[in-house]
């Protein structure tokens, strides 16, 4: 498990594609990371962090503050 500002994730090696992945858990968007190498996954996993929170600084969004919990009743 990698951990960033907060954010976790797991990830896995899919050995068809020869590539490492992963998405930010604990949040309602998703967002999904990639990298040919097990040494740059944790570089693009913050990546994929940073970005998510400056796409919804763009847009006007408020970001899921990790971890992600329905609320009461559902959405």
């Amino acid at each position: 498990m990698l951990k960033y500002k907060g954010y976790e994730c797991d990830y896995q090696y899919d050995e068809e594609d020869l590539i490492w992945y992963g998405k930010i858990d604990g949040i309602c968007d998703l967002v999904n990371f990639e990298s040919e190498t097990y040494c740059g996954l944790e570089d693009e996993f913050h990546k994929a962090v940073d970005d998510y929170l400056e796409f919804c600084e763009e847009v006007g969004k408020e970001t899921d503050n990790p971890p992600f919990t329905l609320p009461m009743g559902g959405i």
